[in-house]
């Protein structure tokens, strides 16, 4: 059984858009450099060859990862999200009790975290530790560098 990837709507476009990036502009890009690295004549010894021949494997590598992906995606039915608790879908605002620091993340699948745009992976330490909390709720999360006490101050959609 193929792996299922929870995500959103958005999340699926962003890889469907990549996808259609490297299928009709990264592949072309790279036959071009294989053409040209042909041109140079023997390729028992052509470097550029080689590392064309490498490029065009990670591309078509990546390619299938992604088509792979999109074929088996659960869609989040964001219509479906409540704000009673914390799951997938969710924007949380928690207050970081000792540092009285506010932060902001969106709960989402693991192949739309990016930590860097304030999205965590249901899967994370701190997803999981979040998931199914309420408003109010004090949740000691485990991290590298300890244990970090959050308050829970608002779900969103």
């Amino acid at each position: 059984m193929s792996k299922e990837y929870l995500m959103t709507q958005e999340g699926l476009q962003k890889l469907e858009n990549e996808l259609e990036y490297l299928k009709i502009v990264r592949r072309k890009e790279v036959a071009e450099k294989i053409k040209e690295a042909l041109s140079f004549g023997d390729i028992s010894e052509n470097a550029e060859y080689d590392e064309a021949k490498n490029e065009q494997a990670d591309l078509e590598k990546r390619i299938a990862k992604l088509e792979n992906m999109v074929r088996n995606a659960i869609l989040i039915d964001e219509s479906q999200v409540t704000t009673d608790e914390i799951n997938v879908g969710c924007r949380v605002r928690l207050l970081e009790v000792d540092e009285k620091e506010e932060t902001e993340y969106m709960i989402v699948g693991a192949t739309e975290a990016d930590p860097f745009d304030q999205k965590i992976s249901n899967e994370s330490p701190v997803g999981m530790a979040l998931i199914g909390k309420k408003v109010g709720d004090v949740v000691d999360i485990v991290v590298p560098d300890g244990i970090v006490k959050y308050q829970v101050l608002s779900i969103e959609r």
